[in-house]
């Protein structure tokens, strides 16, 4: 073999070896990265200054008009009283036995403390001076519609605090559903 030869060799060996370790796939080493910047980009902190946009700020106020994934607007109109809540709000979800367990766990969680276990309204804190709420077996809860009910959780009444931003959307329908069947 001439020189010329072996040194093509040995480049093509080399080439070899140098594509073998890119493509050599070990996930407790490192592969070679081409382009590193687009990997390990420089973030911003949220309250420190960007360059980037016109008013300087890194955090940026959300769009007019946009909704975030998952966080659909309440039905929340002013006028909104708990009788017409019990005519527009409806029940979305239906009455399966997952959605009462699910009911009951987060009525134990939140209401049992006032209405007690069995919602007669004789919680725990009924014994040290708060006013006992009405029992939810009475035929005036019964008769009430799930809107009014659903209304009442979000917005609070009497000595009811609101329970908007503890209780889930959702989680408010299935204590409706658990409380019916508690009724029964």
């Amino acid at each position: 073999m001439d020189m010329k030869s072996i040194i093509k060799l040995g480049i093509v060996v080399l080439l070899l070896m140098w594509l073998q370790k890119c493509l050599y796939n070990n996930p407790r080493e490192l592969n070679v990265e081409f382009v590193p910047e687009m990997v390990h980009s420089v973030p911003f902190d949220a309250f420190s200054d960007n360059p980037n946009y016109q008013n300087g700020h890194t955090l940026q106020m959300p769009v007019v008009g946009t909704i975030a994934r998952g966080f659909l607007p309440e039905y929340s109109e002013s006028k909104l009283t708990e009788e017409l809540a019990g005519e527009v709000l409806i029940n979305p979800l239906d009455k399966t036995d997952e959605n009462i367990v699910r009911g009951e766990w987060v009525y134990r969680t939140y209401c049992q403390v006032c209405h007690g276990m069995t919602g007669l309204g004789d919680g725990p804190v009924t014994k040290r001076g708060v006013p006992p709420p009405p029992s939810l077996l009475t035929d005036n809860i019964n008769q009430m519609k799930d809107g009014q009910l659903y209304h009442i959780i979000t917005n609070g009444k009497g000595n009811m605090a609101s329970y908007r931003s503890q209780v889930q959307r959702k989680d408010r329908w299935k204590v409706i559903h658990y409380i019916r069947a508690m009724g029964n």
